[in-house]
């Protein structure tokens, strides 16, 4: 089998590119073709096919006739068309997987790839299909307003960081796709959730959607004996992922437990300043994340967003971590309330507190939690059972059935 993965980063810059290349390195292994199209970075990955990449693209600098001559690619890229149509006559792809491509690459290049006779999946790693931003962040807060397609939603919000124009673009863009069906032309798409799938439902008929869950390689992590008592935050430093509300609470309590936050953001500055009492240790990643990890007692993930399939979450279910985390979003499906974790209501700093003492107090309970959470992971979530959902996913859109025959059973 032959197919050709489009995602705007070609290195491992967050969640969907650890997805992506997860995939890659199965399909690979397995003996399949992988054909590569993505956006030229410094940062990339060696690829056979980077010549064939777009020009990197950023609507936020340059002059006033760039950024509106870059504002007008966001919808559309004629470069992008034109390198996936010379890529798919060069390597005859049996299917392209879109991972992440809007803005950069766009969705032009599903209609690109249809007009050529080939079928289309599309992962959907964040709500872009259903919302202007992606984020589905009104004001910080969550936000359903348009799902059933009202976009102008994001204009009278101005949900893009207070700005009017930043927002009409993105309604622009979001309007016009609308009318373009670019993403209504994919074959099928991936939902990592039934949160998500639910999400995708208002817009693709429910039959176009498939669950697959992210997966993790448990045959490569081995589950923690190690408890050092710290707890453990990995992500961005963002408002949307609850550091906040963790610091908050971490912040008010009469009890001293030891709080590690790994990441880095928008607010990897001020945060150290405003709460002393948290070991910041900056963005981690390989050998040193998985370190951090191990030696965990809990790893919280407070997120205040509506969250599709992190892979934080799997990871520390794969080390045999117990969880603290918010219940928001696809999070319930992967930690069981009271047996791979504890949960509390997305924002509530003294909900949170409460479960991190709970379980900073028993560590047997904590250690039978994260045993839960390992077999959960393993029973589940492991990448084996992603990359057979995947490949039967791709089977089914190279050879789909035929609706005659179906009619006669």
């Amino acid at each position: 089998m032959k197919i050709l993965q489009a995602n705007k980063f070609f290195f491992r810059k967050g969640g969907s590119e650890i997805v992506l290349f997860q995939e890659r390195e199965f399909l690979v292994g397995a003996g399949h073709h992988v054909v590569d199209f993505s956006m030229r970075d410094a940062r990339n990955v060696e690829s056979p096919h980077a010549a064939h990449f777009v020009d990197p693209r950023h609507y936020r600098t340059g002059n006033r006739r760039g950024k509106i001559k870059s504002a007008l690619s966001l919808v559309h890229s004629s470069e992008a068309v034109h390198q996936i149509q010379a890529l798919i006559h060069e390597t005859r792809p049996d299917v392209v997987h879109c991972h992440n491509i809007y803005h950069q690459l766009t969705p032009s290049i599903i209609g690109a790839a249809k007009a050529l006779g080939v079928p289309v999946v599309l992962t959907l790693h964040d709500y872009k299909l259903v919302c202007p931003t992606y984020l589905r962040l009104r004001n910080g807060q969550v936000c359903s307003e348009c799902l059933e397609g009202r976009f102008f939603n994001v204009v009278r919000h101005r949900c893009a960081g207070g700005s009017v124009s930043r927002s009409a673009l993105l309604y622009a863009e979001a309007t016009i796709q609308q009318y373009l069906r670019n993403y209504e032309n994919a074959d099928l798409m991936i939902a990592p959730s039934i949160f998500m799938q639910a999400a995708a439902a208002h817009r693709i008929p429910a039959r176009r959607v498939r669950l697959l869950y992210n997966g993790v390689d448990t045959s490569a992590i081995r589950a923690s004996q190690t408890d050092e008592g710290y707890v453990l935050y990995v992500g961005r430093l963002s408002p949307e992922k609850g550091v906040l509300t963790l610091l908050d609470a971490h912040a008010g309590s009469r009890k001293d437990w030891p709080l590690v936050v790994a990441g880095t953001g928008p607010l990897a500055e001020e945060l150290p300043q405003r709460y002393g009492k948290a070991r910041f240790v900056g963005h981690l990643t390989g050998m040193q994340l998985q370190e951090a990890l191990s030696r965990a007692a809990i790893v919280a993930v407070p997120s205040e967003w509506y969250e599709n399939c992190p892979m934080s979450v799997l990871e520390a279910m794969a080390h045999g971590k117990s969880l603290v985390a918010s219940r928001i979003g696809g999070i319930p499906e992967l930690v069981t309330d009271n047996e791979a974790g504890l949960l509390f209501d997305a924002g509530s700093a003294e909900q949170l507190r409460d479960r991190v003492e709970r379980l900073l107090a028993d560590p047997g309970l904590r250690r039978r939690m994260g045993l839960r959470a390992r077999a959960r992971a393993e029973q589940h979530f492991s990448l084996d059972k992603h990359n057979a959902g995947l490949l039967e996913i791709y089977r089914e859109v190279i050879s789909p059935p035929d609706p005659a025959q179906d009619d006669r059973l």
